[in-house]
């Protein structure tokens, strides 16, 4: 019963960028973590960096120094600050809310963004 809401994605030229949201809504009480993943064409899906319930994040080599994770516990909401994009970065990003219940985590994806970076 958690509703995860991806957006922000849309098409910018290489090194310009795009802050994406992911937003979770519903029975939401306590949220482990929330992961970032894309997906570009012909590929598989990838991990591209978490932020835990401290505050902490990690991202994937290939992003670390452009991609930034943050998030507003008010508005329940992770942000995804990509900077300096490359084309390579063109994916559907998708984020993934770890929340637990009954002391159990749960996963919760978002439907995904689409991210476009032009050469």
């Amino acid at each position: 019963q958690v509703q995860v809401v991806e957006s922000g994605g849309g098409l910018v030229q290489a090194g310009g960028s795009l802050r994406l949201s992911c937003a979770a809504s519903g029975s939401i009480f306590s949220i482990n973590a929330v992961g970032w993943y894309r997906q570009g064409p012909g590929k598989q899906r990838e991990w591209v960096g978490v932020i835990g319930s401290g505050g902490s994040t990690n991202v994937a080599d290939s992003v670390n120094g452009r991609f930034t994770i943050s998030r507003d516990n008010v508005k329940n909401t992770v942000y995804l600050q990509m900077n300096s994009l490359k084309p390579e970065d063109t994916a559907v990003y998708y984020c993934k809310v770890v929340v637990l219940m009954d002391r159990a985590p749960r996963d919760y994806w978002g439907q995904g963004t689409q991210v476009t970076v032009s050469s």
